[in-house]
């Protein structure tokens, strides 16, 4: 049953349920912040802010996850240094802990790069203009080859 749970390893699972519904949340988002799709219209700058958006909600989806495997972390690391619990009854640090901490530092690595793809107030690179090439007539002197 899951009330025999304590309640650190309750706290722990539901910071991992909320890592996911907010991590998919953010796919949603940034899907909408994409160049390729119709979402939002064409505006360029109001894309990069929707994609800012989505790398934001993956930051804290991703900060929820690394919250709760390094909660576990410590908790298996407090109880296997307590004298009281017996030898067979401590756990050491499996493949799930360090696919959850991995998990969570690539999914706040990805956000961290989404979020950071936005411009700036003024617009940032979307709204730079460069002056047009000044075109000479080809001079009948020269020979092109």
């Amino acid at each position: 049953s899951l009330l025999v749970f304590t309640a650190a390893l309750q706290a722990t699972r539901a910071l991992m349920v909320v890592s996911i519904l907010v991590s998919a949340l953010a796919m949603g988002i940034s899907a909408a912040g994409m160049k390729c799709t119709k979402c939002g219209g064409n505006d360029k700058v109001k894309k990069a802010r929707t994609a800012m958006g989505g790398g934001i909600t993956f930051l804290l989806g991703g900060l929820a996850a690394l919250i709760g495997t390094s909660w576990y972390g410590h908790r298996i690391v407090r109880e296997f240094y307590d004298p009281f619990i017996p030898v067979n009854a401590k756990y050491e640090f499996g493949s799930a802990i360090f696919i959850g901490w991995a998990g969570a530092a690539l999914v706040v690595l990805g956000g961290a790069l989404l979020a950071a793809s936005c411009p700036g107030r003024s617009g940032g690179s979307y709204a730079k203009h460069y002056p047009k090439a000044k075109s000479k007539a080809p001079s009948s002197t020269q020979d092109y080859v």
